[in-house]
């Protein structure tokens, strides 16, 4: 082998070296570059789910705030529906009281007038055998009164004919067939 022979070797194996060094340094550039595009890949992607995050979390955010507005909604309209029901009860016993006063008032109208009918008539025509201004129910008041059994025995000229209701004056209510105890205004209620 001669010197010029083992120079060319030389300058190959030279060659070969710096072709391969030069192909293994771009690949190193590649891989580099490929791996940098990578990260900026990811870190667009983070980036996009940092902003999805974000969203989803005022989307949340939204969502409780309406939960708790509706929440408090219900909780006021529960609030006004007591406050309703408060009112209902007032003015249902504001009413019950009015009746009671009218009742008495009729009451004291029955007891004062001396026809004893024109109570009756005041009252609307109504029956008010429950209450016959004894403070008893009226099989007790027809037990205790002094007036006939029937109606058939009441003198007819006793008998006003008023709205097609008619009350003796010793109390009794026709319809009924029971004559009441005489009214009293000492029968033991409050004026």
């Amino acid at each position: 082998m001669d010197t010029a022979q083992l120079i060319w070797i030389i300058v190959a194996i030279i060659v070969v070296i710096a072709v391969v060094a030069i192909i293994a340094a771009l690949g190193r550039k590649k891989a580099a570059a490929r791996a940098e595009a990578q990260r900026e890949e990811d870190r667009r992607r983070a980036g996009e789910l940092r902003e999805s995050a974000q969203e989803a979390d005022l989307q949340a955010r939204e969502r409780d705030a309406a939960a708790l507005k509706a929440k408090a909604d219900a909780e006021q309209a529960q609030v006004e529906a007591e406050k309703l029901r408060l009112q209902a009860e007032r003015h249902s016993a504001d009413a019950q009281s009015g009746h009671q006063q009218a009742q008495e008032h009729l009451r004291q109208a029955a007891d004062l007038d001396p026809d004893g009918a024109r109570g009756e008539a005041a009252a609307g025509g109504r029956n008010d055998s429950a209450w016959q201004g004894t403070g008893q129910p009226a099989a007790e008041a027809a037990g205790a009164g002094a007036g006939p059994e029937r109606r058939s025995e009441i003198p007819q000229e006793n008998v006003p004919q008023e709205s097609g209701h008619s009350v003796s004056e010793r109390g009794t209510v026709s319809g009924t067939d029971t004559a009441a105890a005489p009214r009293r205004p000492d029968d033991g209620r409050t004026t």
